[in-house]
């Protein structure tokens, strides 16, 4: 197994800043009818930028393990930074290639972050 897929496993089996944020700033809900992943996916901001992400939910390997590596690598970003990502910024985060099968997997978390950062006002960003 190489070291991505290994990395994937770890987040998959113990995924970073898992549970609900009490304060956040927002949430935003995304489900993948498809295969029944589910993710809700808290943000808080501090000066314009993304200070903390948690999330809950249920979903496989890909799915859990892209959130949580989300998670860590995002803090700091801004919202216009975060809702310009899209698979192929999933696909370095991840280090493996996602088959077009997988794709939804992969993006759940990040879409639901992005709906949440959409769903701010102008007055936290």
């Amino acid at each position: 197994m190489n070291i991505y897929a290994q990395n994937i496993l770890n987040h998959y089996q113990c995924p970073r800043h898992r549970g609900e944020m009490p304060a956040a700033d927002a949430s935003g809900r995304e489900l993948n009818r498809s295969c029944g992943d589910e993710m809700t996916v808290y943000v808080k901001i501090k000066d314009g930028l993304v200070s903390a992400i948690s999330f809950t939910g249920k979903g496989c390997a890909i799915s859990t393990a892209a959130i949580s590596i989300l998670s860590e690598e995002l803090i700091g970003l801004s919202k216009n930074e975060i809702l310009k990502m899209d698979i192929d910024d999933i696909r370095k985060l991840l280090g493996i290639e996602i088959s077009w099968r997988r794709e939804k997997c992969a993006l759940i978390g990040l879409r639901a972050l992005q709906g949440a950062l959409r769903s701010l006002g102008s007055d936290k960003l």
